[in-house]
């Protein structure tokens, strides 16, 4: 059974999303990660095991093309300069391309702990 999520909420319904969304948006625009040529799965940490995992199940290009906007980005932040404003990472580039291989290797590692946790009775 599961419980009911407060994305899941404000993405159902129509008056909640519609006065959330423009607030994200600012949101995601103040954070900066877009004026650096980042992505948000870009913004991860390398270090967790679930997203050690998830990178390794994406494809060679995908993992040259986050390699190349993180090492842009710390570029960038050396030097103390952003992007043009024609080359930020627009809304609609900014999808999540890491996000569904993290939730598979979430439920991957539930499925392994009830499956551990399975007591054998013998008759």
């Amino acid at each position: 059974m599961s419980y009911p999520t407060l994305y899941n909420t404000v993405k159902n319904s129509r008056f909640l999303y519609g006065l959330l969304k423009p607030v994200a948006n600012y949101y995601a625009s103040l954070v900066g990660h877009r004026q650096l040529g980042l992505r948000y799965d870009d913004l991860m940490e390398d270090e967790i095991d679930t997203t050690k995992e998830a990178l390794k199940r994406i494809p060679s290009k995908e993992q040259d093309l986050r390699n190349f906007r993180i090492r842009s980005a710390y570029q960038l932040s050396l030097q103390h300069h952003i992007l043009p404003k024609e080359k930020w990472t627009k809304p609609e580039e900014d999808v999540r391309y890491l996000s569904p291989h993290i939730d598979n290797v979430v439920e991957e590692e539930k499925e392994r702990e009830a499956f551990d946790a399975i007591k054998v009775v013998r008759r």
